[in-house]
């Protein structure tokens, strides 16, 4: 429960603590006394936005701690060790936070610097603050099927099915991705296809470049390289005059200069040498010309063949390489789009064995809550006829839904406030009473079914008096008497009488200032206290101790 409350230059408050007791906690006071204060305290410890305009004029920080002791810390402790921050020592959680005008504010959980995220996470565990503005979320379907899902202990069921939505997202999400544009990735299997046979019918290999030009240039010119080459051969070895006689009688005149001049005999070897190599270039080049055949079908087939790798080379290219290159990008492409057509497959296989799984999670789910919907409509409707609506229902019914994050239902709340009324959703209801009274009875009734320690009720009994605010009262008792600790602001003196532990909260004005004070009043001051709630005088005093002491039951009066 919560044990104590420190306020420092928070709006009117300059310095306030409050050291809260189990049970029914009432908080009483003027309007304006700073009751508000107390709960924008507890916001703030429980990781709300800070508003530097809530710290109090001419202080340079406001300040709030809390201090918890837990009877089973364990949901706390695990929070905090994620967040590497210690433990709660024996049950004990203390939680600072300090606001400044400078905008530097500083958390610390358990003295250890921490986040407004980690106050947010630890919220739940801690305190369940519900004001008059709460009253609202009661006329949210979405929490009104939580409602019924946490009064039907359908915790597993609800959280098998969000476990099964969401990895029903994900499949979807990743089929999504997969698929793309559908039309878009058929015109790209059509374009890839198509440059695939293009190409494929050409079949291009590394001798379409360079080896094919050369091929193509001596077919060109076939008529001149067999005349220019003749006309070689000829003047070499094979025409009238050629080379090779003039080096024959070189020979025998080198023969006759023999006998004269002795060293000439080396040179003979030379210009034999010089004979051998013009005989073999002349039958290199007749062998060449022999391959050399001006055809004019080959010469045809060349150029068409270099006309189809050029125009390969153009939409492809610059290059043979760049073609080949993309030859081989286009077939992996399509093995790649061919191969993911199947994962397709397998995803929309998946997603549909995950969307009958989730089906199937649904339905449990909906067994559970539609079993306890005329429960809790029975719970509520009993609650509310101790709060006044004496002859009052409450229906609940369960509707099937599109599959959503929370379930194939939504829960439709109606309030039938008198026999031959027609039951009204409750977003029809126009009383902000009635909504309060209603808030009431659902959180007497969560209670039993919520691990929150702490519950505060900011002026829930608003627009109520009279008996029913005595009932009000009474109500909260029994939900403290169950184990909850229970903090709530009142303006009614028959529900004020209930509290096991009563705070005043009161303002004056010091040395020019406004200063609000919270204390807590021993039971002749809770008289006084109550009294004043009542208009004060001899009278109110006499009725104040008269409601004091009727409102202390035992528990056989209180029906436990």
């Amino acid at each position: 429960m919560l044990v104590r409350l420190e306020v420092r230059n928070l709006a009117v408050v300059e310095a306030a603590e409050a050291l809260f007791g189990p049970g029914l906690n009432v908080i009483t006071g003027e309007t304006g006394a700073g009751k508000s204060v107390l709960m924008g305290a507890l916001h703030l410890i429980l990781g709300e936005r800070a508003d530097r305009a809530a710290i109090r004029t001419g202080a340079d920080e406001a300040a709030v701690c809390a201090v918890y002791e837990l009877a089973d810390p364990r949901a706390v402790d695990a929070a905090l060790r994620e967040a590497g921050l210690p433990a709660c020592e024996e049950g004990t959680l203390i939680l600072r936070r300090v606001v400044a005008a400078n905008g530097s504010g500083r958390i610390r959980v358990n003295d250890a610097p921490a986040t407004a995220a980690l106050l947010r996470r630890l919220a739940p565990f801690l305190t369940d603050i519900h004001g008059p503005n709460d009253n609202l979320s009661l006329l949210d379907e979405g929490f009104q099927l939580r409602l019924l899902t946490a009064y039907a202990g359908a915790g597993r069921e609800a959280a098998d099915y969000a476990a099964r939505w969401e990895a029903l997202q994900a499949l979807r999400a990743r089929l999504r991705e997969a698929e793309g544009d559908p039309g878009a990735r058929a015109a790209e299997l059509e374009r890839l296809a198509y440059e695939l046979e293009e190409i494929r019918q050409v079949n291009p290999t590394e001798e379409d470049g360079e080896p094919l030009t050369e091929r193509h240039r001596a077919a060109a010119n076939a008529g001149e390289i067999l005349t220019l080459g003749s006309a070689l051969t000829e003047g070499l070895t094979d025409g009238e005059g050629a080379v090779a006689e003039r080096l024959m009688e070189l020979h025998r005149a080198l023969r006759a200069l023999e006998g004269l001049l002795p060293e000439a005999a080396g040179w003979g070897e030379e210009l034999t040498s010089a004979q051998v190599q013009l005989q073999e270039l002349s039958r290199t080049i007749a062998v060449r010309l022999s391959q050399v055949e001006a055809d004019p079908e080959e010469m045809e087939r060349l150029e068409a063949r270099l006309g189809q790798i050029q125009r390969l080379r153009r939409k492809y290219g610059p290059t043979l390489e760049d073609v080949l290159a993309h030859w081989r990008a286009v077939g992996e492409r399509l093995r790649t789009l061919n191969d993911r057509e199947g994962d397709i497959e397998g995803l929309r296989r998946q997603a549909a064995e995950a969307e009958a799984a989730l089906r199937r999670a649904g339905e449990a789910l909906r067994a559970r809550r539609a079993e306890a919907a005329p429960r809790l409509s029975a719970a509520i409707t009993a609650e509310l006829r101790d709060l006044g609506f004496a002859q009052a229902s409450f229906p609940i019914a369960l509707e099937a839904a599109e599959p959503g994050p929370s379930g194939m239902d939504r829960a439709i709340f109606r309030f039938e406030p008198n026999p031959g009324e027609a039951a009204r959703p409750l977003a029809a209801i126009a009383s902000s009473g009635e909504i309060a009274r209603v808030m009431l009875a659902v959180k007497v009734i969560l209670a039993r079914h919520d691990a929150t320690p702490t519950l505060v009720f900011d002026e829930i009994d608003a627009n109520v008096g009279g008996e029913t605010g005595r009932k009000v009262g009474e109500k909260l008792r029994r939900l403290a008497e169950g184990g909850t600790q229970v903090l709530c602001i009142t303006h009614q003196p028959q529900a004020a009488v209930w509290g096991q532990t009563h705070f005043r909260v009161s303002k004056a004005v010091e040395a020019g200032r406004t200063v609000t004070r919270v204390e807590r009043l021993a039971p002749e001051a809770r008289v006084g206290e109550v009294a004043r709630m009542l208009g004060g005088g001899d009278a109110a005093l006499r009725h104040a101790e008269a409601m004091l002491a009727a409102q202390n039951p035992t528990q056989t009066e209180l029906g436990l």
